[in-house]
């Protein structure tokens, strides 16, 4: 028999889950509803990929003297670069498709042009400048800026769970919807919350190791109640959907994290 590591892991599942949610370039030998399964619950592990990278940038701008507005902008840059902007645009195309308040089947019409609409660049404009100016108060803004970034790609895995239905037949939604268990996903946020808190501690003593494990339990309230929000409108969860989880999610431990 098998173990959970080995059902849960599997270097196909890894290599995809990187590939789907960064830009380092990865080949997965197969694709198929096994292998998402495994890239979805593995998403916080390519957070921390763009995570750490992000820090790396924060750490290194204030050993050079940038001040921590500068930091921040920098830092958020970098994530976007390392997503090729994905989950932004997931945002923005949730916002336009949403906020036009159409049926289902227009509205994610509506998401799949390629233009960018008002509520879209409102939605994009109002996120950004929160995530750097929540990272540029954090006290610890290494620790910050991972912790959010993994628990976005938490929001992934929660997402893909068992009972959210996909809102195309085709498509990312498709693909990953209804591909993680349940008990998958919590055990991988346990190992989250405990390796946030532990980060917290290291960083900055009790407060933060406090405030980091409830950081990503900020973010998945946020993201739950959008991703409700958003399968009750078009019926299930697309790739722009799980973008927008993302972006919300990671928005919202910044936020908590601000305050550590």
């Amino acid at each position: 028999m098998r173990s959970d590591a080995k059902r849960i892991g599997g270097g196909d599942g890894l290599r995809l889950a990187v590939s789907l949610l960064t830009v380092v370039p990865v080949r997965c030998e197969r694709v198929d509803r096994e292998i998402a399964r495994r890239a979805m619950t593995l998403a916080p592990v390519a957070g921390l990929i763009v995570g750490v990278a992000a820090a790396l940038v924060v750490t290194v701008t204030g050993l050079l003297g940038a001040g921590p507005l500068l930091g921040a902008a920098l830092a958020v840059t970098a994530t976007t670069l390392l997503t090729r902007g994905l989950h932004l645009d997931g945002l923005a195309d949730l916002a336009d498709g949403l906020g036009s308040g159409r049926p289902a089947d227009e509205a994610l019409s509506i998401m799949k042009r390629s233009d960018i609409g008002p509520f879209g660049v409102i939605t994009l404009l109002l996120t950004l400048l929160i995530q750097v100016a929540a990272l540029a108060q954090a006290p610890h803004r290494a620790v910050a800026v991972t912790v959010a970034v993994v628990t976005g790609r938490l929001a992934v895995t929660w997402a893909c769970r068992e009972g959210v239905p996909p809102a195309r037949p085709e498509g990312l939604g498709a693909l990953v919807a209804r591909t993680v268990r349940r008990r998958d996903a919590v055990a991988v946020t346990a190992v989250v919350m405990v390796a946030a808190a532990v980060a917290g501690l290291l960083a900055g003593g009790v407060r933060p190791a406090v405030l980091a494990p409830v950081a990503v339990a900020a973010g998945l309230l946020v993201a739950a109640a959008l991703l409700r929000h958003a399968v009750r409108r078009l019926g299930g969860v697309t790739g722009d959907v799980l973008g927008a989880l993302v972006e919300t999610s990671v928005t919202a431990a910044l936020l908590v994290m601000s305050v550590a």
